[in-house]
């Protein structure tokens, strides 16, 4: 029979703001997925800031199977730079402490962290500008969707990253190598994505545009 999926989803009380919608359409959208598929799915949201997570907000129940997904959101949790506490490293360590099968990380490959404004300026405009392009391979300019993507995030973002110090700037993006030393050192070890998986996207890729490929 369909398994029984229980997802609790994160999102900060202020972002839906922003979006026109948050964790509200997250739940629509898999109740769908539910109805359409019919696997039990049961939705839980938690709006609230990465750093203020507990345990008991996320109800974990013994005996089941717990996977942790980052989608670029790690980002935006102070880390050592900006707060002593050092919450990013913090919520890891938190993570790690609930014994999750698999936890996987979803970042922008960017160093906008620590590093000098003129080098944080360089690196935000060849980010982006990457960015740019890759949407309008595939989202004509007048398209309201990339419209909305462009002015309420990718903007947005760009603004915080060079006008923004201290606690006021959340992006705060790092390499890949600074996010597997920092999830090393909360006790997680790395696998490799498996050959299938690494198909089922390659074919994904190929659906979006010619010009991606993947980096295992």
């Amino acid at each position: 029979g369909a398994p029984h999926v229980r997802i609790t989803g994160i999102d900060d009380p202020i972002n839906k703001y922003a979006r026109g919608d948050g964790l509200e359409a997250v739940g629509r959208r898999l109740a769908a997925i539910s109805a359409k598929f019919n696997i039990p799915v049961e939705f839980h949201g938690v709006p609230e800031f990465a750093p203020d997570i507990t345990r008991d907000m996320l109800n974990v129940r013994p005996g089941e199977a717990l996977a942790v997904n980052f989608p670029l959101q790690l980002h935006h949790t102070p880390d050592e730079s900006v707060d002593v506490n050092n919450p990013r490293d913090e919520l890891l360590r938190m993570i790690k402490s609930l014994s999750p099968k698999v936890v996987t990380l979803v970042e922008q490959e960017s160093n906008t962290n620590t590093i000098p404004f003129f080098h944080r300026f360089v690196e935000t405009l060849e980010y982006y500008l990457a960015m740019f392009e890759s949407i309008d391979v595939t989202l004509p300019r007048n398209s309201k969707e990339r419209i909305n993507v462009e002015q309420h995030c990718l903007a947005r973002d760009i603004v915080n990253i060079i006008a923004c110090e201290g606690k006021e700037r959340v992006e705060r993006h790092e390499l890949f190598g600074k996010w597997k030393s920092r999830l090393t050192m909360a006790g997680f070890r790395q696998y490799p994505l498996s050959t299938y998986v690494n198909s089922v996207i390659k074919s994904l890729l190929r659906c979006y545009s010619e010009h991606y490929n993947l980096v295992e």
